[in-house]
């Protein structure tokens, strides 16, 4: 396989072309190190690239692999070990400064890996920079202030999404083969959907906060950015501690997910293509209906519903309150609707947060109901152009934004695992994406009808070419 063609690789296969010793850690680091100094500029993908130590890091998991293989001892080195990885500018990384998209957050290096980056570290994997992110990861675009915004790689002209957006537009653009990224309200599904990439939001409790907070009731949590369901499901595995180090607080599975292979057993499927909040544009709303379909051919009962009753207001109180709990925010230094939601959340009692919670997350439980798997659109239509929406309003541009959380937002809420996966284009040529969403803690249930979707909509987007590629 030629170093070009390694662009196209799945993440997993490098890893085997890696122990085999076919390529080398180096080759493969430098080999994105390249496209990134090309192709970031026109992106902005990444705020930060550690050249220097990623080619360092490079070398040693390469003087390792040469040791293990001399040895005969393959299995005593991480099986991910010299695969690149990005992280995304919420999360810190020592020696790096973590920004969070932002001119309101004090500056601050961190002197230690967050617990996220640590596993990845752990697993032996290679961290080339960090991610470009909406402020705070406010907004599920991603046009912060403090840089250019992050452009899709398959129209350059609209939004990778967001929060993690770098995360997106690098593993679509073939600058990673895989990216961390988290999730509050969408911001790993949602620039997976507009970038054509799968994408985890794993259950409460399944990944330890990176933070170290108790996370019972957290909206957000980390999951994986990838090109494949067989890429993300290895990637959770490094998260939840499953490979590398000890799972968090949620049962663990009786095996990493990535071990698992059995067909999914026939399922009851709630679809839904309809929202209070916002219905689907047709193309989207006529791909999940093709799933379900198709779902239903192979043996699953499905059966379509609208989504279950809610707004924007309904979501409001959490969220400001969750914004408004980052530390070390200089609220008039941020944008307008970062701002208004931060200080809004500052103005509201923690109880009303959690009243909201608890009457949201009963809500949306109940109307799932004894369905084994819920199925939707992940996004309601195609990414927004650049700047779709801005101005002095901070209320006005957060409500425009929020109707592309309508389908994943509920599910922050009950702390359900999602997955959001491209299943067809549309007549603009842009991914479509659908979400499956399994009860608390069945990841592994999941991933399995993940699997099967895959194989019955295959054609996978591979790396774009577009403008901003060129």
């Amino acid at each position: 396989m030629s170093l070009a063609e390694l662009v196209h690789a799945s993440a997993l296969e490098q890893a085997r072309l890696l122990r085999r010793r076919e390529i080398r850690s180096q080759e493969l680091v430098a080999l994105y190190l390249d496209r990134i100094a090309a192709f970031n500029p026109a992106l902005s993908a990444f705020v930060s690239v550690f050249d220097g130590r990623a080619r360092r890091a490079a070398k040693v998991a390469d003087d390792a692999l040469d040791r293990a293989a001399r040895r005969g001892a393959l299995a005593s080195v991480p099986p991910l070990l010299g695969v690149p990885i990005g992280v995304k500018d919420l999360n810190f990384v020592r020696g790096s400064r973590t920004r969070m998209g932002s001119h309101g957050v004090w500056p601050l290096v961190s002197p230690v890996d967050d617990a996220t980056v640590a596993k990845l570290r752990g697993a032996g994997l290679v961290v080339l920079g960090k991610l470009a992110t909406s402020e705070l990861g406010a907004l599920p675009v991603t046009e912060p202030d403090t840089h250019p915004p992050t452009r899709n790689p398959w129209d350059p002209s609209r939004t990778a999404g967001g929060s993690s957006g770098g995360s997106g537009a690098a593993v679509a653009a073939g600058l990673l083969p895989w990216a961390q990224g988290s999730d509050g309200a969408g911001s790993i599904r949602i620039p997976s959907a507009f970038c054509g990439l799968v994408g985890i939001k794993p259950s409460r409790g399944r990944v330890a906060n990176a933070f170290g907070r108790d996370d019972r009731r957290l909206l957000y949590t980390c999951g994986p950015l990838a090109r494949s369901v067989a890429d993300a499901t290895a990637l959770l595995d490094v998260m939840a501690g499953l490979t590398v180090g000890k799972p968090h607080w949620l049962s663990p599975p009786p095996c990493p997910y990535g071990q698992m292979t059995e067909p999914s057993p026939r399922l009851r499927i709630k679809l839904a293509v309809d929202s209070p909040i916002a219905a689907a544009e047709p193309q989207w709303a006529e791909a999940a209906r093709a799933v379900g379909k198709a779902l239903a051919e192979v043996g699953h009962r499905v059966e379509e519903f609208e989504m279950a009753r809610g707004s924007v207001d309904d979501f409001l109180p959490i969220y400001q309150h969750l914004l408004a709990d980052v530390p070390m925010v200089r609220a008039h230094r941020l944008q307008p609707a970062t701002r208004w939601l931060v200080e809004a959340g500052r103005r509201n009692s923690p109880a009303l947060a959690r009243a909201a919670f608890e009457a949201l997350r009963e809500r949306v439980l109940a109307w799932v109901g004894d369905a084994e798997l819920v199925l939707t659109p992940a996004v309601v239509g195609p990414p927004p152009p650049i700047g779709a929406w801005g101005g002095p309003d901070g209320e006005a541009v957060f409500r425009a934004y929020a109707v592309y959380g309508a389908f994943t937002a509920p599910f922050n809420i009950t702390g359900q695992p999602a997955i959001a996966l491209p299943v067809a284009r549309s007549r603009e040529g842009l991914p479509i994406a659908v979400q499956l969403v399994g009860p608390l803690g069945r990841e592994d249930r999941v991933l399995a009808v993940a699997r099967e979707v895959e194989a019955l909509f295959p054609g996978r987007p591979r790396v774009p070419v577009s403008p901003a590629m060129s």
